[in-house]
C-alpha cells in the first residue's frame, strides 16, 4: 500500500491568557517547540501577528509577538502552518531568509521585508537564521591582513580578514561616523549593515549622508528601530548574520557591521525575563550569555577548502556610563579576537575617530605584521605612552626640557603621531598608505626618537 502525499494544513491552539509581552498558548503541546513560528489571528479581523515559541510551562506555549498584540485575548486563535516533507510531517518550523545577490542596495526587516519602497525582494533558496557556527576544527585560518579604511585601526588593531572586533564606546562619541567610514572604505566585497535598536530618525540620515553610492550598493542594511518589540530586535542580528553567511559562502569578503550588541543583548533580557527566567549578573538572565557566543561565533573564515570567503566583524557595544567592565562588555572582550575603544576625552579635545589607541588591540596582529612594521607601532605606542604619563607634569611646568632624552622624543614625536591618527570622514586610506604615514612621523623624530 502507498501513502499519498499529505497537502498541507494548518493546526489550530487557543491563546490562554496574556501577560505583559507573553501569550500563553493551549492546545499544540507536542507538536511544537522552541523556536516554532505560530500566527496569533486578533479579533475582527485585523492581520495575523506573527510569534515565536520561547519557552513552555506545564504543557502551555509561551509564545512571543514580533507585532504589537492588539486585538489578541483568551480564545483567540493561534496557528501553526504545516508542511509534508521527506523525513515526514513538519510543524511550525524555525525561521528562515532567501537572500540573494538581488539584496545588495537594498533595506530590510529581521523578517526579510523590503523597508525602501523599491519593490519586493527576490527569493533565493531559504536559510535558517538559527544556524551553527562552522566547526572549529575545520573552518579556514584568518587571512592576511585588510585595510579597513580607518587609520588608527589599521596601525594599532590591525585586522585580518575573518577577524572580529569590537567597537566599545560610550553615546556622543562617534560611533555612527566611525562605523560609516568602515563602510566606505573597507577593503571587502560586501557589507551587511545590523542597526539592532537605533532610533527611526537616524536610519535615513545614516544611509543618505554619511554613505556614498557606492557603499550602499555593495550593503544590505537590517534594521529593527528601538520602537521594534524585542523579537523583532534580536531577530535583526540573527538575520544580519544570515545575510552574510550567504555571501561568505558563495566566495565574498564580507565585512558585517552590528550596531549594538548591547542592545541584542536588552532584547534577549527582555525575552529571558518576559519568560520567567530569573535575574542574574545586573538584571541580565543566564540565557543572554549563552546566546551571544552563538551569535558572535557565526562570524569569521568560513570552512576549509571549499572556496567560501570570510566574514570580518565589528560589532559596537555601547557602555553604559563608559564603564567598560559592565556585564556584556566584559563577555564580548572574552569572546572577539580583539577591541577597539573609544574615548570621550579624545573627542571633548577633538580628534576624531577619537580611538585610544594604547587600549586598543588586535590579538590577531603578531601573525600578519612584518618585523619592521612591529617595530614602528612599538616605537610610536611608547612614545604615546611616556607623553601621556607625563602630559600632566609638562602642563604644571614641572618638566625641563633636556631633563630626560627619552622624554623629550616622546614630547616631540606624539603630536605628530596624533595627527596620523587624526582623519576626516570623508579621507580614505589604505593600510600601505597608514604605516607610510605613521613611519614618516617618526622618521621627524630624529635619532633621539
Amino acid at each position: 500500500m502507498i501513502a499519498r502525499a499529505v497537502p498541507p494544513f494548518t493546526l489550530r491552539g487557543e491563546i490562554a491568557g496574556l501577560t505583559g509581552l507573553m501569550a500563553e498558548v493551549a492546545g499544540l503541546a507536542g507538536l511544537v517547540s522552541v523556536g516554532s513560528r505560530l500566527c496569533l489571528r486578533p479579533r475582527g479581523g485585523a492581520p495575523a501577528v506573527l510569534a515565536e515559541v520561547v519557552g513552555f510551562r506545564d504543557r502551555i506555549a509561551r509564545a512571543m509577538a514580533f507585532g504589537p498584540l492588539d486585538g489578541l485575548g483568551p480564545g483567540a486563535a493561534a496557528e501553526v502552518p504545516t508542511a509534508a516533507g521527506s523525513a515526514g510531517l513538519s510543524f511550525g518550523g524555525p525561521g528562515t531568509l532567501a537572500p540573494t545577490d538581488a539584496w545588495l542596495g537594498r533595506v530590510i526587516d529581521p523578517l526579510g521585508a523590503p523597508l525602501d519602497g523599491r519593490g519586493p525582494l527576490p527569493a533565493g533558496r531559504p536559510r535558517p537564521v538559527r544556524a551553527p557556527p562552522p566547526q572549529a576544527a575545520s573552518r579556514a585560518r584568518l587571512g592576511p591582513p585588510i585595510s579597513l579604511g580607518v587609520r588608527a585601526i589599521d596601525l594599532f588593531a590591525t585586522t585580518r580578514r575573518g577577524q572580529r572586533l569590537g567597537l566599545f564606546a560610550g553615546s556622543g562619541i562617534g560611533k555612527s561616523t566611525l562605523l560609516a567610514m568602515l563602510a566606505r572604505g573597507a577593503a571587502t566585497d560586501v557589507t551587511v549593515l545590523a542597526l539592532v535598536g537605533e532610533r527611526g530618525r537616524e536610519l535615513r540620515e545614516f544611509l543618505e549622508d554619511e554613505l556614498d553610492p557606492a557603499a550602499r550598493a555593495r550593503a544590505v542594511t537590517v534594521v529593527a528601530t528601538s520602537d521594534a518589540p524585542p523579537l523583532l530586535r534580536r531577530e535583526a542580528a540573527v538575520a544580519a548574520m544570515t545575510v552574510a553567511e550567504f555571501f561568505r559562502d558563495r566566495g565574498r569578503q564580507v565585512l558585517l557591521l552590528m550596531d549594538s550588541v548591547t542592545r541584542y543583548c536588552l532584547a534577549l533580557r527582555e525575552i529571558g525575563l518576559s519568560a520567567g527566567e530569573p535575574p542574574a549578573t545586573r538584571g541580565y538572565p543566564p540565557s543572554v550569555f549563552a546566546e551571544l557566543p552563538r551569535l558572535l561565533e557565526r562570524a569569521g573564515p568560513g570552512p576549509e577548502g571549499d572556496g567560501t570567503g570570510h566574514i570580518t566583524g565589528l560589532f559596537t557595544v555601547l557602555v553604559e556610563g563608559d564603564d567598560h567592565n559592565e556585564p556584556v562588555a566584559d563577555a564580548v572582550r572574552g569572546i572577539l579576537d580583539g577591541h577597539v575603544v573609544l574615548d570621550r576625552r579624545i573627542a571633548e579635545a577633538g580628534r576624531y575617530p577619537a580611538i585610544d589607541v594604547l587600549r586598543s588591540l588586535s590579538r590577531a596582529a603578531s601573525g600578519c605584521l612584518i618585523p619592521e612594521r612591529a617595530a614602528l607601532l612599538r616605537r610610536a605606542r611608547a612614545a604615546l605612552a611616556t607623553a601621556g604619563e607625563m602630559a600632566d607634569m609638562v602642563r604644571l611646568g614641572a618638566y625641563r626640557a633636556g631633563t630626560d632624552r627619552a622624554v623629550d622624543a616622546a614630547l616631540t614625536l606624539a603630536p605628530r603621531i596624533e595627527a596620523v591618527l587624526r582623519q576626516d570622514r570623508a579621507e580614505g586610506s589604505g593600510l600601505d598608505d597608514a604605516f607610510a604615514a605613521l613611519a614618516a612621523a617618526l622618521a621627524e623624530g630624529g635619532e633621539d626618537g
